[in-house]
């Protein structure tokens, strides 16, 4: 299989795996092609993955800011040393074009790695005079933050979340979706690459069963999920029940609009982008389309001949292969 892993999961700076969990494959949407199995986390592999986020965020809250900086912005120069290699990995866990992921994803994760290193020193309490004395907060960190990815931007999302958790001081145990399991391994690779201590971001795969057990986990500090609405209260309930700190970034795909005086050309390339970007993969579609009768009858020819067909080319490194 092409993008097989060394392990399923990445804890405390290696890659781990126990095949007591279950097992998951990834398919490369294109042609249904196996492209990995993976097993699913055990207790025993979260236990593990928590205990290592403990031991690696003491270690990191330690540093001096700008030394977390220097770690984040070294990941992300990696990543964006990388970034062929993740994005036809992503191309192949996704099913997007590589056209998109070349400059989308990965180049993505890695502009917010290097902004959030820019703020990590800058990071400081404030002083409030009170008459003659004065009261002072501290920023200190959480500690160990879960996240959980969703299946259209694997990567990114990742990024996306370690980069301000890492950048105050926290450690992360990421899941991602079971649908897109493997760029977060390379993520983490790249962060002991950068210098972070192991442990300081870990992965572990599974279903919904693994991201309960995360959110509800007696260590976790705050929870960040990006998926569904229905998944998204379940995951807050869960974070709510330890007072947890919580933040949900949820599917909503809103409609087109289109009125009777609007350039009909405009519309149809509006409707077409808002509809089969990223193959469809991406939460702010477009997937309908409101218009009043007269102006759908004169645009639904065009719509039509626009529409890409089931399958195409898409031009890939080094030779072309079908997507979808």
């Amino acid at each position: 299989m092409r993008a097989q892993p060394k392990a399923s999961h990445f804890i405390d700076g290696d890659y781990v795996e126990d095949k007591a969990g279950q097992t998951f494959e990834s398919i490369y949407p294109a042609t249904g092609e196996v492209i990995a199995t993976l097993h699913a986390a055990t207790p025993a592999i979260i236990e593990r993955a928590m205990a290592a986020a403990e031991r690696a965020q003491k270690q990191w809250a330690a540093l001096l800011p700008v030394e977390r900086a220097r770690v984040l912005r070294r990941a992300s120069d990696l990543m964006r040393e990388h970034n062929d290699a993740l994005s036809e990995l992503e191309t192949l866990d996704t099913g997007k074009a590589i056209q998109e992921t070349l400059v989308a994803d990965a180049a993505s994760g890695a502009d917010a790695l290097e902004w959030f290193s820019a703020q990590a020193a800058g990071l400081s309490g404030e002083s409030v005079p009170l008459g003659e004395g004065f009261a002072y907060t501290l920023r200190e960190p959480l500690g160990i933050c879960v996240g959980i990815g969703a299946w259209n931007y694997p990567i990114q999302i990742a990024s996306w979340k370690a980069a301000p958790a890492l950048a105050c001081g926290n450690a992360m145990v990421f899941k991602p979706s079971e649908m897109t399991p493997l760029s977060a391994l390379k993520l983490a690779e790249i962060f002991i690459e950068a210098g972070a201590p192991k442990g300081l971001f870990n992965v572990v795969q599974g279903f919904g069963d693994v991201g309960a057990a995360l959110a509800s986990h007696q260590k976790t500090a705050k929870v960040s999920l990006t998926g569904s609405v229905p998944t998204g209260g379940k995951v807050y309930a869960a974070a709510a029940s330890g007072m947890r700190h919580a933040t949900m970034e949820l599917g909503g795909k809103s409609p087109m609009v289109v009125f009777e005086d609007a350039d009909i050309e405009d519309a149809i390339g509006g409707a077409m982008l808002g509809n089969f970007y990223s193959t469809g993969q991406i939460c702010s579609n477009g997937t309908r389309v409101l218009c009043r009768n007269p102006f759908w009858r004169r645009s639904s020819p065009g719509l039509q001949s626009a529409r890409p067909p089931s399958a195409w080319a898409i031009r890939w490194i080094p030779k072309p292969i079908l997507g979808r």
